[in-house]
């Protein structure tokens, strides 16, 4: 494998995202992330292998399984995320209303939102019974 790809397959469970998390910082390190870079794609990843071990399967015995890709190129950065997890795709998810009050703002939602706002391309498809997200950052 090449020096600038971390790959990962696991079961996702809340307690392998500790270890997805740990490989990714790892990864920047290695990498020579900028702080900024590092933060950003630590927080996606994080968002998106929680949500796939907390809603992907309703079985808690028979977590779905997530497969993590991570391309680290001079000018981008590339995540691919494929789970075995329900279908869903997070362009589907309703936008949250981030001007309304705490009181008022629907419960969940911002995660999405907050992926999609951090990174500069999101694409997902469904395939082979699996969930694929890609995840594109540019270093600009």
């Amino acid at each position: 494998m090449s020096a600038h790809l971390l790959h990962l397959e696991t079961a996702a469970t809340l307690e392998t995202v500790e270890d997805i998390l740990t490989a990714m910082d790892g990864f920047a390190e290695q990498q020579n992330w900028p702080p900024k870079l590092a933060f950003t794609a630590r927080l996606v990843v994080e968002e998106l292998a929680m949500n796939v071990a907390s809603y992907g399967s309703d079985d808690p015995a028979k977590p779905p399984d997530i497969e993590i890709t991570v391309d680290s190129e001079p000018d981008f950065l590339r995540i691919d995320i494929k789970d075995t997890g329900r279908p869903f795709d997070p362009k589907d998810a309703p936008d949250p209303d981030i001007n309304a009050s705490i009181e008022d703002r629907r419960i969940g939602g911002l995660g999405h939102y907050f992926v999609d706002e951090m990174t500069d391309e999101m694409v997902y498809r469904r395939e082979d019974d699996k969930n694929h997200i890609t995840l594109t950052i540019y270093r600009i």
